[in-house]
């Protein structure tokens, strides 16, 4: 008995399948088939296929009680039927799809944090990215919130997790996760794709707002320059990719060694006027003019939020005016001996004092705020190419 080599060469070259697992998964299914036979001889059987002619040997083999193989002999294989025959087909498919799974497995593992291309398949409450022979998983968890993904429509995202599973593997993607932002930089920065710009830090808020820190390699390359993309187009195009609507801002801000310079970055596109870093209990005091601070606390606390995710500080921002009311404040009370160094109030008088300045403070505070949004400086609307705070 002959099989024609060149149509288990086609499944290799259709499936992607190893032809040597094609050629084994043929075996199985002959020898799964003959068990079935009527005119079956032994207990179990194994079948050779010669891997240049086609030509098909079939081994019979006795087994004993415990299943060890006492002998072994040479049989024609003839006369399967319908039914054996259907078996075959069907031991054949299931291995070659078995195969098929741990092929897109081995292609898939590792590839955490690449990004991934296809369009969007909705399956009742599923929501799938087609990627040719197969498929990768978009959690609801992983959606963007406020973004409608329309069946057939092509979308990108990252690859998170790749599970091996008794179906073959399940892959895992996001969009929602900060590794997008960084892969799609890369693909649209040639400057990140060759070394020469580094992302350093990120802090997203999928579908709201995305905080970037980057630095240079090269004295020559600036880092920020670079990512925005003449006229803001890089950068765009990154908005575009994460938000079909463009409603998701990104600010692309300098990377800084020292923590200080980091922190008044972190909070542009807000002018900073100084920072003061409190290591024990992690904290920076961020002073900035009365008409920047709804700018630097953002809407809803956003910009002043993910400043301090990038950083890794937690961040107080104060206005000038705020800050000097504070201190003046607090010197009266030391002058008068109402409070220590460290502002710890003596006495009574001392508490009062307090919570008499916080109160001074408290009101410059809102006036600046009351001011910025007045001004629509709360709105955080700068496009792309206006700042070095991005798109």
């Amino acid at each position: 008995m002959k099989i024609d080599i060149d149509a288990l060469r086609q499944i290799e070259r259709e499936k992607g399948i190893d032809f040597l697992t094609v050629v084994e998964a043929f075996e199985t299914a002959m020898a799964s088939a003959y068990k079935r036979s009527a005119n079956a001889t032994g207990d179990e059987a194994r079948v050779t296929v010669d891997r240049t002619t086609g030509e098909v040997t079939l081994f019979a083999q006795e087994l004993d009680d415990e299943g060890s193989i006492v002998s072994e002999w040479q049989e024609e294989p003839k006369d399967f039927g319908r039914i054996v025959a259907q078996t075959a087909k069907q031991v054949l498919l299931q291995r070659l799809r078995e195969a098929e799974r741990e092929v897109t497995y081995g292609e898939f593992v590792g590839r955490e944090g690449d990004i991934i291309s296809g369009q969007i398949s909705q399956q009742g409450n599923v929501t799938l990215i087609e990627l040719g022979r197969t498929e990768a998983l978009l959690p609801y968890a992983e959606q963007i919130p406020n973004e409608r993904l329309e069946h057939g429509a092509h979308s990108r995202a990252v690859v998170i997790e790749v599970r091996k599973q008794a179906r073959g593997a399940q892959i895992v993607a996001s969009r929602t996760h900060p590794a997008l932002v960084v892969g799609l930089f890369a693909l649209e920065v040639p400057e990140i794709e060759e070394g020469i710009v580094e992302i350093k830090g990120i802090a997203r808020e999928a579908g709201h707002r995305t905080k970037v820190a980057v630095m240079s390699n090269d004295a020559n390359v600036d880092a920020v320059g670079a990512c925005v993309g003449p006229g803001g187009q890089r950068a765009r195009a990154v908005q575009k990719e994460l938000h079909a609507d463009e409603l998701e801002r990104i600010d692309i801000v300098r990377w800084a060694d020292e923590p200080e310079d980091l922190v008044g970055n972190a909070l542009s596109p807000a002018k900073v006027s100084s920072v003061y870093l409190y290591p024990d209990d992690g904290t920076a005091m961020v002073i900035v003019p009365d008409y920047q601070l709804s700018l630097a606390i953002g809407r809803e606390g956003q910009n002043a939020r993910l400043a301090a995710r990038l950083t890794g500080w937690r961040i107080d921002i104060k206005s000038e005016t705020q800050f000097a009311e504070e201190q003046r404040a607090f010197q009266e009370a030391f002058d008068q001996g109402l409070i220590d160094e460290y502002g710890n109030p003596l006495s009574a008088e001392g508490e009062a004092a307090i919570e008499a300045a916080v109160q001074t403070a408290e009101v410059a505070r809102q006036s600046a705020l009351d001011e910025g949004e007045e001004s629509g400086a709360a709105g955080d609307a700068a496009p792309a190419d206006a700042e070095e705070a991005g798109a």
